[in-house]
């Protein structure tokens, strides 16, 4: 018969004991970075041989891994299983912890709103560049006037606008700290600048309408001069139905059409001031206020609007002041909120920085 091997209690022993040590070493490699030694009986530590049920031998162990770890903001509490495991391998491969849930959602809504600022902010940069290039006000003899060219305000702004919304762009999505906070700056100096903007309105309502009647003046003489100044006294004299600043007198300050100019618009008012610009409900007639200055006032009244704008203009500006006030109102309160969404932002990437 042939021999028939025989199982020991002691052998019983050595697989139990094998089997635990096994079991142990497979969840402790799931754990964290600590050192346990896993003694296997039947071979003596510092042999070279493969490991056998003698062998002493080390074997290296990840550390367990916290249930709870209260990290502020980016706390483990805070993250989805998903997010856990992200987190995990980024730790193992020195890679920051992702932000938490609420801090990932204010840092694409930043991101999202300076995007959409930046687009309308380079716009109108293009706008503004675009109308200097046109009218030709870089040119030398063009540039002492170009203090007053509206076009001017256009660029400055739009430039601004870019830069400060790019910053929090790029910032938000990069969560660089250093364009984050000069994007703060910038909308903390806006808010400032918008607060004392409302202040000077409110306070300073009378001397300004003085400075719009002076300024309305310029443009009067300047009317064949600049375009822009042009496009807007039209829209103004034509949406109030007026002409000039006080009345329609005020157009002899204009050195073509006063009645000692020698060219064709001599004693002539701009078709802006006709009652009737019209020409077929579809084409302004440009000479139906020609030689209206020549007329006494009851004549002229009938081709004309005698009355000035700056009556009108006050008037227009005290119904419709509530645009202007809400304007400033809805800016401060977005960009208020933008500037505690980003302070809130700083202050997680920092509290994240910390915990690594």
């Amino acid at each position: 018969m042939p021999s028939q091997s025989l199982f020991l209690p002691s052998d019983y022993f050595t697989v139990v004991t094998f089997t635990i040590h096994a079991t142990l070493l497979v969840k402790g490699s799931f754990a964290g970075h600590q050192s346990s030694t896993c003694v296997v009986p039947g071979q003596e530590a510092g042999c070279d041989g493969p490991p056998s049920l003698s062998c002493n031998y080390t074997v290296r162990v990840l550390e367990p891994i916290p249930k709870e770890h209260n990290a502020g903001p980016s706390g483990w509490h805070c993250l989805s299983r998903g997010n856990k495991w992200h987190s995990i391998l980024a730790l193992q491969e020195g890679l920051p912890l992702p932000l938490n849930f609420w801090s990932s959602c204010i840092k694409y809504l930043i991101f999202l709103l300076n995007f959409l600022f930046s687009l309308l902010g380079l716009l109108t940069l293009v706008v503004g560049l675009w109308g200097l290039i046109d009218k030709e006000s870089l040119q030398s003899e063009q540039l002492p006037h170009l203090g007053t060219d509206p076009m001017l305000l256009f660029v400055m702004v739009g430039l601004i606008v870019s830069i400060v919304s790019l910053a929090g762009c790029i910032g938000a999505l990069c969560e660089n700290i250093c364009l984050l906070w000069f994007f703060a700056g910038g909308i903390f100096t806006f808010l400032i600048l918008e607060t004392l903007a409302g202040i000077l309105i409110y306070a300073l309502w009378d001397q300004l309408q003085e400075i719009l009647d002076r300024t309305m003046l310029v443009a009067i003489t300047r009317y064949q001069d600049d375009s822009d100044l042009r496009f807007l006294l039209d829209e103004i004299q034509l949406g109030l139905q007026c002409c000039g600043v006080v009345s329609y007198q005020d157009w002899k300050l204009n050195l073509y059409f006063n009645c000692s100019s020698p060219g064709v618009q001599a004693c002539g008012l701009p078709a802006s001031c006709c009652i009737n610009p019209w020409e077929n409900g579809t084409i302004i007639n440009s000479q139906c206020g020609f030689g209206t200055l020549r007329l006494d006032e009851a004549a002229a009244q009938n081709i004309v609007h005698s009355e000035g704008c700056s009556l009108r203009l006050r008037q227009w500006l005290g119904q419709n002041s509530w645009v202007i006030r809400d304007y400033i109102l809805a800016s401060t309160v977005i960009e208020g909120l933008e500037f505690l969404l980003v302070t809130k932002l700083v202050r997680d990437i920092k509290d994240r920085k910390i915990n690594d």
